[in-house]
């Protein structure tokens, strides 16, 4: 391998270690823009120098060492006319990972109406505990309850009182507050 290829070769290594710290550690001293949605944000520059060391490497190699510096030129022009897409796809991908949406926090709202199970029995004036999905998560609450439920109730949330605990009536057809659930008044 000539010192030609190398050197582009040694250019795309740094760029593809550059574009690993980009995605490691994110922007360093808000180089650029903030957002990484700018032209000049580390993963574009990143993907760009990258781009062009190994796709500059590539006309390096197979051009023949007696063309000289236009070998030189050729590869270097090709590698920026390849390297142009690879920063605009990066440049995108970023930009897209910045604005993925995210499920809101969890909040008391979300818990009532929600069903569960109590895995540790609720006697009457204790607490308990139940197991709620909730969001697709199994959720672990101190759970209340007016009547005593036993382990393995299926279970429903009528209030929340505290961000850890849960107050809740049974569902079970068998159970003395079954008659408690709220009732659609439309199939009543």
């Amino acid at each position: 391998m000539d010192s030609v290829t190398l050197t582009f070769l040694i250019i795309g290594g740094v760029g593809l270690a550059l574009l690993v710290v980009a995605l490691v550690v994110g922007e360093i001293g808000d180089f650029g823009h903030p957002d990484a949605d700018g032209p000049f944000s580390l993963p574009a520059i990143a993907a760009f120098i990258g781009g062009i060391g190994f796709i500059g490497a590539i006309p390096a190699a197979l051009l023949p060492e007696s063309m000289g510096a236009w070998r030189i030129v050729i590869s270097a022009l090709i590698g920026l006319v390849g390297a142009l897409p690879l920063a605009f796809g990066a440049l995108r991908l970023t930009a897209g990972l910045m604005r993925m949406n995210t499920d809101p926090t969890l909040t008391d709202n979300d818990l009532i109406g929600s069903h569960g199970t109590v895995i540790t029995a609720i006697g009457p004036g204790r607490l308990g505990e139940v197991r709620l999905r909730v969001g697709g998560q199994d959720l672990k609450y101190y759970a209340k309850s007016g009547t005593p439920l036993v382990t393995g109730t299926p279970v429903y949330v009528i209030d929340v009182p505290s961000p850890t605990s849960v107050e809740v009536v049974s569902t079970a057809f068998d159970s003395p507050g079954f008659d408690s659930l709220p009732t659609d008044p439309t199939t009543a």
